[in-house]
């Protein structure tokens, strides 16, 4: 049909793929974070809480899933826009300007992101990059 596409999207399988190793990399170095995996516009599939993680984290990780997948992008690469001087890109509502938020890809689109906080943002990254390491599309 012209009026309709197919599309890849993540599947919950694949999330759970996703927050597994992410969540095994941070017990692994005694990091108490919140794992968020989310669709590509944004819609939460998993959500998972180490314990002992401060709570506004709950909020954060997802923010920073949704900013990645929404934008297209590592969250990092905004962080560092801001830090070099694009500070107006603040006043954009709903974007997590912190590292720790990266795109799910297959087929060359984005399908999802996973948002990781509870350390400093640089662990963040590390453990989000332990979950995507994970995610292999079929």
């Amino acid at each position: 049909m012209a009026h309709t596409r197919q599309l890849p999207a993540l599947t919950l399988e694949a999330a759970k793929v996703i927050v597994a190793a992410a969540e095994a990399y941070a017990a692994g170095k005694g990091w108490p974070m919140a794992i968020a995996v989310v669709d590509a516009a944004g819609g939460l599939i998993l959500f998972h809480c180490l314990d002992d993680t401060q709570p506004a984290s709950q909020d954060v990780s997802v923010a920073k899933a949704r900013t990645a997948a929404r934008f297209k992008r590592p969250t990092k690469a905004l962080e560092d826009m801001i830090a070099g001087g694009r500070t107006a890109f603040l006043s954009v509502a709903g974007a997590c300007c912190l590292e720790g938020g990266l795109p799910i890809e297959a087929a060359g689109r984005i399908i999802g992101a996973i948002g990781v906080s509870g350390m400093a943002s640089s662990q963040d990254g590390e453990v989000a990059k332990a979950g995507l390491a994970a995610f292999a599309p079929q």
